[in-house]
């Protein structure tokens, strides 16, 4: 009976061509668990057909994975899998039976992944972290990203010299991968498959930033304002409006919201150049509650320059420029905002002010009430309350007088103590184009 009704279902799904879709899951991939750091990716590229599980249904997630390979994926992004040319083949370890012939010859064609000056392309070897960088680099729009977004890496050095511009523009456009320690690069190691996904999923995520050259043609519907919405994360802002499209969401230019110091902060041990790291301490949400980034998105900021402490009194300035949101997930995308003070930089306010110059009066009247007391009670003891009636003002008043006149406070800041951030441009945030 059960067979009859399994027959007559599979009978009525072919008569209506009808056929189930069934989502893949990271159960579908035999050596994925839902906690694996790039479950999601792999998940993806997967079901996108992008990469492929073995015989087995297995991913090989730690696996090298090869220069032939990582050409065929990359087609496959960029949509030119089934790109048409004539072979000119150049390489001397390239051969027409070679079952990624084609596909070597269409990257060569497109000028995506190049080979090695010795003439050989070698499909086989494992394709190293800085290489893809670089083809990355290679195939996105050109930009002329701060090198100094690579001084939070702590292998910094170890990044090639012909790839240093690369590495800073891959990061500036959040295309690149740092697993398992976030501030470590390792350009030098071999790419695994699962890092692999993660670029390439990334990649397929922000197209827009790719060259039109590289894409291949797709049909892309126009972008529409599907409902504007509203901000007001900060009070008196310029501008309260988030529109919401069909691909991603926009806090215009104008908005304010606020951000915490990722860490404790002393204005004079840093420099123009310096990059600083703020978090979102709490989601971000609109009025109407939509979610516009998560709790914990870092916003990174890079120091253009320090006004030093100077006479009377003029505390520290610092002037940053807010340039990237990053996502927990690692995912970035370009800002350009500023501190939302009175004069849009970071100082030290006028009850810090009002402290110094009272600690100057009070520690100067007590030295002067002391050196009064002394002068009067060492002739005459009995004098000793107009020593104390003399000296103390005199000290204050040369304690305040100097608390006036001398150098400001350098600007400091406890990790999690919170700064406004005025946007200067539109943010993009969740780009499903880019």
């Amino acid at each position: 009976m059960k067979k009859l009704l399994v027959s007559l279902l599979v009978t009525c799904l072919l008569s209506f061509n009808i056929s189930p879709v069934l989502a893949l899951t990271v159960g579908d991939i035999r050596d994925i668990s839902s906690g694996y750091w790039a479950s999601k990716e792999i998940v993806e590229v997967v079901s996108d057909e992008i990469m492929y599980t073995d015989g087995t249904g297995r991913f090989n997630p730690e696996a090298d994975i090869t220069r032939a390979e990582f050409v065929t994926a990359l087609l496959k992004v960029l949509n030119n899998a089934n790109l048409a040319v004539v072979p000119n083949n150049n390489y001397l370890d390239i051969i027409p039976s070679d079952p990624y012939y084609n596909d070597i010859m269409r990257s060569d064609s497109l000028d995506l992944v190049h080979g090695y000056p010795d003439g050989n392309f070698r499909p086989n070897q494992a394709m190293l972290r800085s290489e893809c960088v670089a083809v990355i680099s290679h195939i996105t729009k050109d930009a002329t990203p701060s090198l100094a977004i690579l001084n939070q890496f702590g292998d910094r050095e170890a990044i090639p010299n012909w790839d240093i511009n690369q590495y800073a523009k891959t990061i500036t456009y959040g295309i690149y991968v740092n697993h398992p320690d976030t501030n470590m690069l390792e350009p030098n190691r071999n790419l695994t498959r699962a890092e692999a996904a993660v670029i390439l999923y990334r990649l397929k995520q922000k197209l827009g930033y790719v060259k039109p050259e590289y894409v291949g043609k797709q049909e892309v519907p126009a972008e529409t304002v599907i409902r504007t919405e509203h901000l007001h994360a900060v009070k008196n802002t310029p501008n309260d409006k988030v529109k919401i499209t069909n691909y991603r969401q926009i806090i215009e230019r104008g908005n304010a919201f606020v951000v915490a110091f990722d860490e404790k902060f002393l204005s004079k041990q840093h420099k123009a150049g310096d990059i600083v790291n703020f978090v979102l301490p709490q989601a971000l949400y609109t009025d109407e509650g939509t979610k516009l980034l998560p709790a914990g998105t870092r916003i990174v900021a890079e120091i253009l320059k320090i006004d030093k402490p100077r006479c009377c009194n003029k505390n520290a300035r610092v002037h940053l420029i807010f340039n990237r949101i990053v996502m927990p997930d690692g995912t970035s995308s370009y800002m350009a905002g500023k501190p939302f003070t009175s004069d849009y930089t970071l100082k030290e306010g006028p009850w810090m002010t009002f402290w110094k110059v009272f600690a100057s009066t009070i520690g100067f009247g007590a030295i002067g009430g002391g050196a009064g007391a002394g002068f009067a009670f060492i002739p005459n003891p009995a004098k000793l309350g107009v020593g104390l009636g003399v000296g103390i003002p005199v000290g204050c008043a040369i304690g305040l007088i100097t608390g006036l006149i001398t150098p400001g406070l350098n600007y400091r800041a406890k990790k999690g103590e919170l700064v406004p951030v005025l946007l200067l441009d539109d943010a993009s945030i969740n780009d499903t184009r880019n």
